[in-house]
């Protein structure tokens, strides 16, 4: 079992350990502890009243959290890169990866005014709810949404300057760097494709695919993956290998992300299952399911999932559902992700990696991509 503390002088090793990504995951757990409390320390020393209402919500959060994928994929592509030894540099980039982690859902909750979050009230509505117990003065709202995208600054924060000194610490620290900054940048640009094709009424096929890739594919996997492969000094080849495998599994990932939010069943995702059909989203989804009814002339389903300028009712929702349905995109979609499932499990099994990293990689792919999550968990 992975040590609960380290410290530069005791190296983690992955000749000691089982080299799992269940291990990685629980090393990162505590990596993330240790994080969050120096965190949180030096915002006491900044300011009490920031560490209380801000920091200390940001690192409940971050704990409160998810299944640690990304640090799974990322554990997985050190390994796939045969990665040995002091494990380290693999654990606290894990850990960075889930403070960005963080940063992205508090920000995307607050753009798609979403109430639910890993089966909590969402960050800008805990600060509403903070706003209105302490009686303080002005919109609620507008103080709610502010105090959250500060709380998401923050995990971003504390992401960079975890993964700086893990760089700076490791002998291939400058590619580390490069994956990361390529990282934050593909982040920042997919969320501003994803708002302004909702703003735009978009609804194209190539555009939901595009969307997808940039917002949620390249972070989820492909980039976790190359995240530990650069820390093992990957060859071009295994790299390139991981890049396609992990291209094809985020893909999966956000196609059934997409699916779960619009048929899953928010006592096991955490979250709504009707934010992307209330705010106008485009979703691979809902862009096949137009696609359909506009090619077979189904105009009463083409009516139903046509991009508006209008909030659609609870009854407008359940229609658009049964559209998806009756076009068979739903079908279609559940297709699509089982073909990008095997193709990312093929891309893997050219990095030559060893049978139980393949096997670890074909299962952390099942789960980000399956069926529906396990009830303690979420997709995101």
């Amino acid at each position: 079992m992975l040590g609960l503390r380290h410290t530069a002088a005791e190296p983690i090793r992955s000749s000691d350990i089982p080299l799992t990504a269940r291990d990685a995951i629980r090393a990162v757990e505590a990596e993330l502890r240790s994080v969050l409390d120096e965190g949180l320390r030096r915002a006491r020393d900044t300011d009490p009243v920031f560490a209380q209402d801000v920091a200390d919500r940001v690192s409940t959060f971050v704990l409160r959290g998810g299944k640690r994928l990304r640090t799974a994929f990322t554990w997985c592509g050190w390994r796939a890169a045969g990665g040995v030894g002091d494990v380290t540099a693999v654990l606290r980039t894990g850990a960075a990866v889930e403070l960005v982690q963080a940063c992205a859902l508090i920000h995307d909750d607050v753009m798609d005014g979403s109430p639910l979050r890993r089966g909590a009230p969402a960050i800008h509505v805990d600060f509403a709810r903070m706003h209105e117990a302490a009686r303080l003065t002005g919109p609620p709202d507008a103080f709610a949404t502010s105090a959250a995208v500060l709380a998401g600054d923050l995990a971003l924060t504390w992401a960079d300057d975890l993964l700086t000194e893990t760089a700076l610490g490791s002998a291939h620290g400058h590619r580390l760097y490069q994956e990361w900054r390529a990282m934050r940048g593909e982040m920042v640009a997919g969320q501003y494709r994803d708002i302004r094709a909702q703003a735009a009424g978009a609804c194209g096929v190539d555009e939901a695919m595009s969307i997808a890739t940039l917002k949620s594919a390249l972070y989820t996997v492909e980039r976790p993956l190359a995240l530990g492969a650069s820390l093992a000094d990957a060859s071009p080849s295994t790299l390139r290998a991981l890049r396609l495998a992990g291209r094809c599994a985020g893909l999966a990932f956000q196609l059934r992300d997409d699916f779960l939010g619009t048929f899953g069943d928010p006592a096991l995702t955490g979250k709504p299952a009707d934010d992307d059909l209330r705010t106008g989203k485009l979703t691979y989804l809902l862009a096949v399911g137009l696609q359909l009814a506009q090619d077979s002339g189904d105009l009463e389903s083409a009516e139903a999932l046509a991009p508006g300028g209008l909030v659609p009712s609870a009854d407008a929702v359940e229609g658009m559902r049964a559209a998806l349905e009756r076009t068979g995109a739903r079908a279609v979609v559940e297709s699509k992700i089982t073909d990008l499932r095997a193709t990312s499990l093929k891309h893997f099994e050219r990095t030559g990696a060893e049978a139980c990293v393949q096997r670890e990689f074909a299962t952390l792919v099942e789960q980000a991509a399956g069926g529906a999550p396990e009830r303690t968990g979420e997709v995101a």
